[in-house]
This record gives structure tokens, C-alpha cells and sequence, in this order.
């Protein structure tokens, strides 16, 4: 299974979700290390991407780029 990161690797300070992905820090150790977790993993991070954006984040793509 292909990791969902996509080398954006900004968080958000309230949640500790990645913008670009959804995972936090400790969620990306255990998708190395612990391949039985990776479905869990993979499962929660559209939610957390919608949550993200709703709350007015640029997500995945699109939080490479800076507000203007």
C-alpha cells in the first residue's frame, strides 16, 4: 500500500494533522513500521482532510502554496 504522504508536512496546531495528508508525526511512524495499521491509517484521513477545510485550511495540493 502507497503511503498518502505527499512531502507537504505542515500541521495544524490544534489537531497535529498534516494539511497535505491528513496523518499526524505519530501516525507516519506507525505507517512505517507497522504495515497492520496502515487501513486504519488510510481510513480516517479524508475525514480529517474535509475537517482541515472546513475550518478554512488549504489541503493536500493545495497547501503548498501560500495565501495570498
Amino acid at each position: 500500500m502507497a503511503s498518502p504522504c505527499i512531502d507537504i508536512c505542515k500541521y495544524d496546531e490544534e489537531t497535529g494533522w498534516c494539511l497535505g495528508c491528513g496523518m499526524t508525526r505519530k501516525d507516519k511512524k506507525h505507517w512505517k513500521k507497522e504495515k497492520e495499521r496502515r487501513p486504519e491509517i488510510r481510513t480516517a484521513l479524508p475525514d480529517r482532510l474535509l475537517a482541515l477545510a472546513a475550518a478554512g485550511h488549504r489541503t493536500g495540493e493545495k497547501a503548498k502554496r501560500k495565501k495570498a
